[in-house]
Protein backbone atom coordinates (compact mmCIF):
# COMPACT_ATOMS: atom_id res chain seq x y z
CA UNK A 1 0.00 0.00 0.00
CA UNK A 2 1.36 3.24 -0.80
CA UNK A 3 -0.95 6.12 -0.35
CA UNK A 4 1.12 8.93 0.93
CA UNK A 5 3.38 11.16 -0.66
CA UNK A 6 5.44 12.51 2.05
CA UNK A 7 6.77 16.16 1.35
CA UNK A 8 7.35 19.27 4.08
CA UNK A 9 8.15 22.67 5.29
CA UNK A 10 11.45 23.15 4.48
CA UNK A 11 11.92 26.23 5.71
CA UNK A 12 11.45 24.62 9.02
CA UNK A 13 14.83 23.25 8.39
CA UNK A 14 16.65 26.41 7.78
CA UNK A 15 16.11 29.80 5.93
CA UNK A 16 18.50 28.66 3.06
CA UNK A 17 17.58 26.70 0.10
CA UNK A 18 20.56 24.78 0.12
CA UNK A 19 20.29 23.63 3.46
CA UNK A 20 16.40 23.11 2.75
CA UNK A 21 17.38 20.52 0.40
CA UNK A 22 20.31 19.30 2.24
CA UNK A 23 17.67 18.17 5.06
CA UNK A 24 15.31 16.94 2.99
CA UNK A 25 17.40 14.70 0.93
CA UNK A 26 18.63 13.21 4.23
CA UNK A 27 15.27 12.47 4.92
CA UNK A 28 14.71 10.69 1.71
CA UNK A 29 11.96 13.18 0.90
CA UNK A 30 11.45 14.11 -2.71
CA UNK A 31 8.59 16.54 -2.63
CA UNK A 32 8.67 20.77 -1.02
CA UNK A 33 5.88 22.34 0.56
CA UNK A 34 7.37 25.87 -1.03
CA UNK A 35 6.89 28.48 2.35
CA UNK A 36 10.02 30.84 2.39
CA UNK A 37 13.13 30.57 0.79
CA UNK A 38 16.54 32.14 2.22
CA UNK A 39 14.55 34.59 3.98
CA UNK A 40 11.78 35.47 1.76
CA UNK A 41 7.86 34.89 1.72
CA UNK A 42 7.12 32.15 -1.35
CA UNK A 43 4.72 35.38 -2.23
CA UNK A 44 7.35 37.68 -2.61
CA UNK A 45 9.43 35.86 -5.00
CA UNK A 46 9.91 37.27 -8.49
CA UNK A 47 9.48 34.84 -10.82
CA UNK A 48 12.77 35.11 -12.14
CA UNK A 49 14.33 34.09 -8.47
CA UNK A 50 10.63 30.97 -8.49
CA UNK A 51 12.67 30.02 -11.96
CA UNK A 52 15.91 29.61 -10.43
CA UNK A 53 15.05 28.16 -7.35
CA UNK A 54 13.19 25.35 -9.18
CA UNK A 55 15.89 24.54 -11.31
CA UNK A 56 18.04 24.24 -8.20
CA UNK A 57 14.96 21.85 -6.88
CA UNK A 58 14.88 19.71 -9.99
CA UNK A 59 18.52 19.11 -10.53
CA UNK A 60 18.55 18.06 -6.57
CA UNK A 61 15.27 15.48 -7.38
CA UNK A 62 12.99 17.64 -5.66
CA UNK A 63 9.40 18.62 -6.68
CA UNK A 64 7.07 21.13 -5.00
CA UNK A 65 4.50 19.41 -3.65
CA UNK A 66 2.55 22.86 -3.36
CA UNK A 67 2.85 26.45 -2.10
CA UNK A 68 2.19 27.60 1.49
CA UNK A 69 1.15 31.09 0.32
CA UNK A 70 -0.43 33.73 3.49
CA UNK A 71 -3.49 34.21 1.09
CA UNK A 72 -6.24 34.59 2.93
CA UNK A 73 -4.04 35.29 6.77
CA UNK A 74 -5.27 39.10 6.75
CA UNK A 75 -8.49 40.38 8.47
CA UNK A 76 -11.61 39.88 7.26
CA UNK A 77 -12.04 43.66 7.35
CA UNK A 78 -8.94 44.89 5.66
CA UNK A 79 -9.14 45.86 2.36
CA UNK A 80 -8.91 43.01 -0.12
CA UNK A 81 -8.23 44.46 -3.75
CA UNK A 82 -4.55 44.48 -3.02
CA UNK A 83 -4.68 41.11 -1.50
CA UNK A 84 -6.59 39.79 -4.44
CA UNK A 85 -3.84 41.02 -6.45
CA UNK A 86 -1.41 39.66 -4.45
CA UNK A 87 -3.34 36.25 -5.03
CA UNK A 88 -2.87 36.34 -8.89
CA UNK A 89 0.95 36.39 -8.34
CA UNK A 90 1.07 33.80 -6.08
CA UNK A 91 -0.74 31.57 -8.97
CA UNK A 92 1.95 32.42 -11.53
CA UNK A 93 4.24 31.10 -9.22
CA UNK A 94 2.71 28.17 -8.50
CA UNK A 95 2.39 27.59 -12.18
CA UNK A 96 6.57 29.09 -12.87
CA UNK A 97 7.10 26.18 -9.95
CA UNK A 98 5.00 23.48 -11.30
CA UNK A 99 2.93 23.26 -8.20
CA UNK A 100 -0.31 21.24 -8.51
CA UNK A 101 -1.83 22.89 -5.19
CA UNK A 102 -1.73 26.58 -3.23
CA UNK A 103 -2.53 26.47 0.59
CA UNK A 104 -4.77 29.52 1.63
CA UNK A 105 -6.71 30.44 4.48
CA UNK A 106 -10.51 32.12 5.35
CA UNK A 107 -9.43 35.35 6.77
CA UNK A 108 -8.59 36.25 10.44
CA UNK A 109 -12.04 37.49 12.73
CA UNK A 110 -12.10 40.31 14.82
CA UNK A 111 -11.77 39.30 18.07
CA UNK A 112 -14.53 39.44 20.46
CA UNK A 113 -17.01 38.96 17.14
CA UNK A 114 -18.57 36.09 15.83
CA UNK A 115 -17.44 34.28 12.78
CA UNK A 116 -21.45 33.44 11.76
CA UNK A 117 -21.35 37.19 11.17
CA UNK A 118 -19.07 37.53 8.40
CA UNK A 119 -19.85 34.10 6.60
CA UNK A 120 -21.07 35.94 3.63
CA UNK A 121 -17.85 38.23 3.33
CA UNK A 122 -16.15 35.08 3.34
CA UNK A 123 -17.92 33.17 0.31
CA UNK A 124 -17.97 36.14 -1.49
CA UNK A 125 -14.03 36.85 -1.50
CA UNK A 126 -13.43 33.01 -2.22
CA UNK A 127 -15.01 33.58 -4.57
CA UNK A 128 -13.35 36.22 -6.22
CA UNK A 129 -10.64 33.90 -5.44
CA UNK A 130 -12.06 31.15 -7.68
CA UNK A 131 -12.67 34.18 -10.33
CA UNK A 132 -9.14 34.51 -11.04
CA UNK A 133 -8.10 30.51 -10.59
CA UNK A 134 -10.56 29.50 -13.31
CA UNK A 135 -7.61 30.85 -15.52
CA UNK A 136 -5.25 28.50 -13.67
CA UNK A 137 -7.16 24.74 -13.98
CA UNK A 138 -3.99 22.93 -13.42
CA UNK A 139 -4.05 24.63 -9.69
CA UNK A 140 -5.98 23.44 -6.64
CA UNK A 141 -6.67 25.85 -3.80
CA UNK A 142 -6.24 24.24 -0.66
CA UNK A 143 -8.27 25.48 2.29
CA UNK A 144 -6.15 25.27 5.66
CA UNK A 145 -8.07 24.96 8.61
CA UNK A 146 -6.16 27.54 11.15
CA UNK A 147 -6.62 29.56 14.89
CA UNK A 148 -8.88 32.23 14.67
CA UNK A 149 -9.69 32.27 11.03
CA UNK A 150 -13.20 31.78 9.93
CA UNK A 151 -12.38 28.21 9.04
CA UNK A 152 -10.48 27.30 12.40
CA UNK A 153 -13.18 24.86 13.14
CA UNK A 154 -14.88 22.13 11.22
CA UNK A 155 -18.46 22.95 10.57
CA UNK A 156 -17.37 26.42 9.27
CA UNK A 157 -14.83 24.60 6.42
CA UNK A 158 -17.73 22.48 5.57
CA UNK A 159 -20.05 25.07 5.71
CA UNK A 160 -17.70 26.95 3.34
CA UNK A 161 -16.70 24.40 0.90
CA UNK A 162 -20.22 23.23 0.54
CA UNK A 163 -21.30 27.07 -0.49
CA UNK A 164 -18.37 27.40 -3.20
CA UNK A 165 -19.03 23.59 -4.59
CA UNK A 166 -16.12 24.00 -6.68
CA UNK A 167 -13.89 20.86 -7.50
CA UNK A 168 -11.09 23.40 -7.23
CA UNK A 169 -10.84 24.11 -4.11
CA UNK A 170 -10.12 21.17 -1.39
CA UNK A 171 -9.21 21.25 2.28
CA UNK A 172 -5.99 21.09 3.71
CA UNK A 173 -6.40 19.15 6.85
CA UNK A 174 -4.24 19.75 9.94
CA UNK A 175 -4.83 17.82 12.61
CA UNK A 176 -2.57 20.21 15.46
CA UNK A 177 -4.96 23.23 14.47
CA UNK A 178 -8.18 21.96 14.98
CA UNK A 179 -6.69 21.07 18.76
CA UNK A 180 -5.98 24.15 19.43
CA UNK A 181 -9.38 25.17 18.70
CA UNK A 182 -10.81 22.55 21.32
CA UNK A 183 -11.93 20.66 18.29
CA UNK A 184 -12.56 16.57 18.38
CA UNK A 185 -10.09 15.66 15.25
CA UNK A 186 -11.36 12.31 14.25
CA UNK A 187 -13.64 11.19 14.37
CA UNK A 188 -15.74 14.64 14.73
CA UNK A 189 -13.32 17.05 12.14
CA UNK A 190 -12.49 14.04 10.29
CA UNK A 191 -16.24 12.53 9.29
CA UNK A 192 -17.40 16.22 8.66
CA UNK A 193 -14.43 17.05 6.19
CA UNK A 194 -13.35 13.79 4.94
CA UNK A 195 -15.11 14.09 1.18
CA UNK A 196 -13.11 17.32 1.13
CA UNK A 197 -10.08 16.67 1.92
CA UNK A 198 -7.24 17.01 -0.86
CA UNK A 199 -4.13 17.50 1.44
CA UNK A 200 -2.60 16.58 4.97
CA UNK A 201 -0.85 18.50 7.24
CA UNK A 202 1.49 16.29 9.68
CA UNK A 203 1.77 18.00 13.25
CA UNK A 204 0.10 16.67 16.88
CA UNK A 205 -0.87 19.36 19.41
CA UNK A 206 -2.15 18.78 23.21
CA UNK A 207 -5.62 19.66 24.61
CA UNK A 208 -3.95 21.08 27.84
CA UNK A 209 -1.61 23.31 26.37
CA UNK A 210 -2.05 23.55 22.73
CA UNK A 211 1.26 22.84 22.57
CA UNK A 212 2.59 20.88 19.43
CA UNK A 213 4.44 17.86 19.38
CA UNK A 214 5.50 15.57 16.70
CA UNK A 215 2.73 13.42 14.84
CA UNK A 216 1.20 11.05 16.99
CA UNK A 217 2.05 11.85 20.61
CA UNK A 218 -0.64 14.76 21.16
CA UNK A 219 -4.43 14.54 21.14
CA UNK A 220 -4.93 14.91 17.03
CA UNK A 221 -5.15 11.12 16.72
CA UNK A 222 -2.94 11.50 13.74
CA UNK A 223 -2.85 7.84 13.02
CA UNK A 224 -6.77 7.49 13.28
CA UNK A 225 -6.72 10.04 10.36
CA UNK A 226 -4.35 8.22 7.97
CA UNK A 227 -5.98 4.87 8.33
CA UNK A 228 -9.71 6.47 7.28
CA UNK A 229 -7.84 8.39 4.86
CA UNK A 230 -6.71 5.07 3.24
CA UNK A 231 -10.18 3.07 4.17
CA UNK A 232 -11.71 6.21 2.04
CA UNK A 233 -8.88 5.68 -1.02
CA UNK A 234 -6.78 8.86 -0.21
CA UNK A 235 -4.06 9.16 -2.08
CA UNK A 236 -1.68 12.14 -1.67
CA UNK A 237 0.60 14.18 -0.12
CA UNK A 238 1.73 14.21 3.84
CA UNK A 239 3.33 17.36 4.40
CA UNK A 240 5.90 17.87 7.23
CA UNK A 241 4.68 21.08 9.15
CA UNK A 242 6.83 20.38 12.56
CA UNK A 243 6.54 23.67 14.27
CA UNK A 244 8.63 22.24 17.60
CA UNK A 245 11.30 22.81 19.61
CA UNK A 246 13.84 20.57 21.63
CA UNK A 247 11.46 19.02 23.99
CA UNK A 248 12.09 16.13 27.08
CA UNK A 249 12.74 12.90 25.28
CA UNK A 250 13.95 14.24 22.01
CA UNK A 251 16.70 11.70 21.91
CA UNK A 252 13.86 8.84 22.37
CA UNK A 253 12.34 9.70 19.17
CA UNK A 254 15.55 8.90 17.30
CA UNK A 255 14.77 6.42 13.91
CA UNK A 256 16.70 3.40 15.14
CA UNK A 257 20.05 3.61 13.29
CA UNK A 258 19.76 6.80 11.89
CA UNK A 259 21.87 9.48 14.28
CA UNK A 260 21.11 12.80 14.66
CA UNK A 261 24.25 14.66 14.92
CA UNK A 262 25.04 16.93 17.38
CA UNK A 263 26.33 19.77 15.08
CA UNK A 264 22.72 19.70 13.22
CA UNK A 265 20.65 22.77 14.07
CA UNK A 266 17.42 22.64 15.91
CA UNK A 267 15.81 22.79 13.06
CA UNK A 268 17.60 20.22 11.00
CA UNK A 269 16.88 17.50 14.16
CA UNK A 270 13.67 18.99 14.70
CA UNK A 271 12.45 18.71 11.17
CA UNK A 272 13.92 14.71 11.20
CA UNK A 273 12.40 13.69 14.28
CA UNK A 274 9.05 14.81 12.77
CA UNK A 275 10.18 12.72 9.22
CA UNK A 276 10.99 9.66 11.65
CA UNK A 277 7.53 9.46 13.26
CA UNK A 278 5.60 10.07 10.56
CA UNK A 279 7.66 7.14 8.73
CA UNK A 280 7.11 4.78 11.91
CA UNK A 281 3.15 5.06 12.04
CA UNK A 282 3.24 4.42 8.16
CA UNK A 283 5.46 1.82 7.84
CA UNK A 284 5.34 -0.11 10.87
CA UNK A 285 2.03 0.68 12.22
CA UNK A 286 0.43 1.24 8.84
CA UNK A 287 2.15 -1.35 6.06
CA UNK A 288 2.44 1.41 4.34
CA UNK A 289 5.04 2.39 1.82
CA UNK A 290 5.61 6.07 0.78
CA UNK A 291 7.02 7.92 -1.66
Amino acid sequence: MNNFTITGFADEIASDLDTQIKGLKENGIAHIEVRGINGVNVSKLTLDQVLTYKETLHENGIKISSIGSPIGKISIEDPFEEHLALFKHVLDVAVAFESPYVRMFSFFIPEGKPADDFHEEVVKRWNQFLEVAKDYPQITLLHENEKDIYGDIPEHCAKLLTELNNPQVKAAFDPANFVQCDVEVYPHAYELLKDEIGYMHIKDAHFADHKVTPAGLGDGQVEAVLRALVANGFTGFASLEPHLSIFDGFAALEKEGVSIEETKSDGEKLFTVASNVLKKILVENMGQEWN
